[in-house]
């Protein structure tokens, strides 16, 4: 299996079909594209079949992508129309899952401390939570309101628990009918930063993108329905350098001094040799944007309302 390196299926799919040379899906992958407005677009990935789940690295499911362009320069009315389209997606697939009344639960991973990895924590202190009211305030809420709670239950580094292991007790509890799951992902696109947005029906594996992969949260451990949500707010160096050697390729072809070496080099993949280069000398790091707290603030916001409206 390919180095991925990024958690996004529709990377995943893009750089198998470099690798391989093929312009076309193969057979197990049925993709398509609806470009909301000017600055957003939805991508549909299904994996259907055994051989396109081994090719991606990603188990069959629906994994929807929503790209919103200029994500630090934002306007209210445009994070509006984005949640708004997140919540569209979402609410598809939960009706798909559960019935109206069925209680969710949401979780959100993350450590709350370190920035690039605070979005699923900083997306639960925005829910509408509505269980404890439901429970036992019925008569201060409308009737036709879900059952939703949430939790942040923290990394294994803080917790010294797994963090499948804090949820499976909770459900095991609480007995929700679906799982919501926020988490930072990792990309292989310095422009995907904190302006993609991720959603699957297969659960989650936290740290697979950056190497650092833990037990899966899927309805195989927890034996429940689970939806992730997900957005990228770091890559490695050697996407960041792969990313701005075929910028500079660009660059050098727009000024007419291109070769064939310069155009061969910008048509394949580099991040294996750069990645290689890289390694023994501990330079591969994890790089997120000087700009991280206001793109969480903005991408927090974002999921925040659009769960609120889709469930």
């Amino acid at each position: 299996m390919y180095n991925f390196r990024t958690d996004l299926a529709d990377e995943r799919r893009d750089i198998y079909n470099k690798a391989n040379n093929i312009e076309k899906d193969i057979e197990g992958i049925v993709t398509d594209e609806e470009q909301i407005n000017e600055k957003i677009k939805v991508t549909r990935v299904k994996i259907t079949n055994e051989d396109a789940e081994q090719a991606l690295g990603k188990p069959k499911g629906n994994y929807i992508t929503i790209d919103i362009k200029k994500m630090n320069i934002i306007t209210d009315e445009e994070m509006e129309k984005a949640s708004d389209t997140l919540a569209t997606e979402i609410k598809k697939l939960v009706e798909n899952q559960i019935q109206s009344k069925d209680d969710i639960l949401v979780v959100g991973l993350g450590n709350s401390e370190v920035t690039p990895d605070a979005l699923g924590p900083e997306v639960v202190k925005n829910l509408e939570i509505t269980r404890h009211i439901i429970n036992y305030l019925p008569q201060y809420i409308d009737e036709n309101a879900r059952p939703v709670s949430a939790i942040a239950p923290g990394v294994l580094g803080t917790t010294g628990i797994e963090t499948v292991e804090i949820i499976k007790g909770v459900v095991d509890n609480i007995k929700p009918k679906l799982l919501i799951v926020i988490d930072a992902l990792a990309s292989r696109s310095i422009e995907r930063i904190s302006s993609t947005i991720q959603i699957s029906d297969t659960g989650i594996a936290p740290g697979a993108g950056v190497g650092n992969k833990r037990k899966e949260i899927t309805q195989n451990s927890l034996g429940i329905p689970v939806i992730a949500i997900g957005i990228p707010t770091v890559v490695d160096l050697a996407t960041i350098t792969d990313d701005c050697l075929e910028l500079f390729i660009s660059k050098l072809q727009e000024e007419a001094k291109s070769n064939d070496y310069l155009n061969e080099l910008k048509s394949k993949d580099n991040y294996e040799e750069i990645r290689e280069a890289l390694i023994p000398n501990d330079f591969n790091m994890v790089v997120t944007p000087k700009e991280i707290d206001g793109l969480i603030d903005n991408m927090k916001n974002i999921v925040a309302r659009g769960i609120n409206f889709a469930v």
